[in-house]
């Protein structure tokens, strides 16, 4: 069975299990059931341009700990209250031999801290995996969260710039302090708008979104920096403003309904699967082996790429790089990394966008 995008059936194929569920389970594919306000709720919801005042749905989740304060023991941003039994499943790959089912949020710190090991699977893998991004719903709303330590958006700021020290990934928690996120609804609903497009330049637009919020402290809620942000990925933003107050919201719902169907708790949760039903699943920020070693279990004749480590070659595949990523792609440790990044800035064949918790290196 293949899979059939979003963009083509209107609905996604998800799987994520909570902390007490294993790798073992088994998911298969539902069609959910769509809901015939949902594209009227989110309408309404999400208008163009009101967005920081805007207060959105709590998705029937009881006030609790707030999911932003990600756990760096276990690498997990989890969404509180779940309480949806997991179904039995069965995962199957599409194109290629193994299947990734990814999910993720665009303001999840942890899911910001695997972007060296993916960027590193799809060079060596590449061939072999074929990766599907869907949008989880970890903040609906800051209404519904009263205890755990963060009950209000300047309460992330300081947990934002401990996190960026664990991932060594550069984030700067200041953003909650300066203008900070209503939800994490919107620049999910302008991913899947972006997907409608084009898949390859949808990753591209999530990319650059997460780069906006976690570097650059600017609230990606705000239509300003979606479009733009869409417009540099080279989307048509006419027809992305139009999907995203058409049928984007529809197609994220549909996610959220699959995340509570399949139980799904935390992210980052990235499950592997080939056509005969074999599957792995790596759960939170893990090292590069475990994200290798899942790709073997489900299809063991999988041979590593051998690729070029070399700064031009990788900032050509990249557009952008950050130390960590550097590091991981070319085979240094963290700070040789930093230090080779600043002296190809010093030779004038870099540029370096610099923020208080590390830096994001580009090509001129």
């Amino acid at each position: 069975m293949q899979f059939h995008t979003a963009i083509s059936q209107h609905f996604a194929v998800h799987s994520c299990l909570g902390p007490k569920s294993n790798s073992t389970h088994r998911m298969q594919f539902v069609q959910p059931k769509l809901v015939s306000t949902a594209l009227a709720m989110f309408t309404l919801l999400f208008p163009i341009g009101a967005f920081a005042q805007t207060k959105l749905p709590s998705m029937n989740q009881e006030k609790t700990t707030n999911p932003l304060l990600c756990s760096p023991d276990t690498g997990l941003c989890e969404i509180p209250g779940q309480t949806t039994e997991t179904q039995t499943a069965h995962l199957q790959a599409a194109q290629k031999p193994v299947r990734i089912v990814y999910f993720t949020d665009p303001i999840c710190s942890s899911c910001w801290g695997i972007e060296p090991q993916l960027r590193r699977l799809k060079l060596e893998y590449g061939d072999v995996i074929d990766i599907e991004y869907h949008m989880g719903g970890l903040l609906p709303s800051w209404d519904i969260y009263n205890s755990g330590g963060i009950s209000k958006p300047s309460d992330v700021a300081h947990h934002w710039d401990e996190v960026s020290a664990h991932y060594e990934m550069p984030i700067d928690g200041d953003v909650w302090l300066e203008d900070p996120l209503p939800s994490s609804y919107p620049p999910s609903i302008a991913f899947k708008a972006a997907e409608m497009q084009n898949h390859e330049k949808a990753l591209l637009f999530l990319r650059r979104i997460r780069e906006m919020v976690f570097l650059e402290k600017k609230n990606i809620t705000r239509w300003e920096h979606l479009e733009t942000a869409a417009a540099e990925v080279g989307l048509d933003t006419v027809r992305f403003k139009t999907d995203y107050e058409g049928a984007a919201p529809l197609l994220f719902q549909n996610d959220l309904t699959l995340a509570r169907q399949l139980g799904v708790r935390g992210f980052p949760t990235v499950f592997f699967a080939n056509d005969e039903g074999n599957q792995a699943m790596v759960y939170g920020a893990r090292p590069y082996s475990q994200f290798e070693q899942a790709v073997l279990k489900s299809f063991s004749e999988a041979k590593k790429k051998p690729y070029d480590t070399g700064w031009e070659n990788l900032f050509g595949v990249y557009g952008t790089l950050t130390a960590k990523e550097f590091g991981v792609l070319s085979g240094r440790e963290y700070r040789a990394a930093i230090g080779f990044l600043e002296q190809l800035v010093g030779e004038g064949k870099l540029k370096m966008l610099k923020t208080k918790n590390g830096n994001l290196w580009m090509r001129k």
